[in-house]
């Protein structure tokens, strides 16, 4: 493990998802003040909409609008020029659990998981799919039997889909066909299966990594944010285990690569997940640490 200087940049948060590199800005949800918000170079926050239903995933269409995922009426919102939020795609009836990360192709298709099960209810683990929603709407399931798909990257040949499998205890890769839907799943990084054990927690217990957020480098190597083990990670194509950060004493639970030279890791970090504790403090904050290979892919 490199040491390094990681720097505190924002913080007074409920709990960070969704770093996006975007135009020269990070844009960023704050799940529990339901706003999407972005930080701007002199270190001030912008608050850029404000989602009912809990934001989620972030991505741009080729026409530059924004779309985001409003995570408990499990729909795709679009944010139109004059900056009102509209439906985009409601894809409730392919989602058994909160909508959840999402990214969104060069060519305006979007990639969104859900949980798959009632996580904060207490409801036992339930595998989940990940639905392909089209510029016009239309939705579909094209990847099924994952265990609570969550962050997402794709190439940067725009050939291969990456997802991190929370519960899993692995990162899995999907080829994208022409159409977009996904070819066989395989392993892109896995450390054991799991099975079909029930208990979410005795899955993370079993797990050498759970794997949140996603972010995608020059090499073809992902960040991964490891959230029970206080760590991101970076994980080759294998599961090679190539670096880490320590956020410890807190979780990571999002990553992204930005800056103007790509080379920021960005860390969305806070005590842990629980949404009755991170709704009731203001304990988020995003972290930033300088990383040697650089952006790449999508987001």
């Amino acid at each position: 493990m490199t040491n390094r200087d990681v720097k505190v940049v924002a913080k007074g948060f409920t709990y960070l998802e969704g770093p996006r590199w975007h135009n020269g800005r990070l844009y960023f949800v704050d799940f529990y003040t339901h706003t999407v918000n972005a930080l701007n170079a002199d270190g001030s926050i912008e608050q850029i909409a404000v989602v009912e239903q809990q934001p989620s995933g972030l991505g741009w269409l080729p026409d530059g609008r924004l779309l985001v995922v409003s995570m408990k009426d499990r729909r795709i919102l679009r944010q139109e020029p004059d900056g009102t939020l509209v439906e985009h795609a409601d894809i409730s009836a392919l989602c058994s659990g909160h909508a959840n990360d999402m990214v969104v192709a060069r060519n305006g298709q979007a990639y969104v998981g859900h949980f798959g099960f009632d996580l904060m209810g207490g409801a036992d683990h339930e595998f989940a799919s990940v639905v392909l929603v089209n510029p016009d709407g239309t939705s579909q399931a094209v990847a099924e039997g994952l265990s609570f798909p969550n962050g997402m990257v794709i190439t940067p040949d725009d050939k291969t889909l990456i997802v991190n499998e929370l519960f899993g205890n692995r990162v899995s890769a999907f080829d994208i066909k022409a159409d977009g839907t996904l070819g066989p799943r395989r392993d892109f990084a896995a450390y054991g299966d799991l099975g079909d054990e029930p208990s979410w927690q005795k899955r993370v217990e079993a797990s050498t990594i759970v794997p949140d957020g996603l972010a995608i480098d020059a090499e073809g190597a992902v960040w991964v944010a490891d959230c029970a083990r206080q760590r991101a990670v970076r994980i080759a194509d294998g599961g090679e285990i190539l670096d880490e950060v320590s956020t410890a004493p807190n979780g990571v639970f999002a990553v992204g690569l930005g800056g103007d030279d790509g080379k920021t890791l960005f860390l969305c970090v806070a005590p842990d997940f629980d949404e009755a504790a991170r709704t009731a403090a203001r304990e988020g904050e995003l972290h930033a640490v300088r990383v040697e290979v650089p952006h790449a892919g999508t987001p």
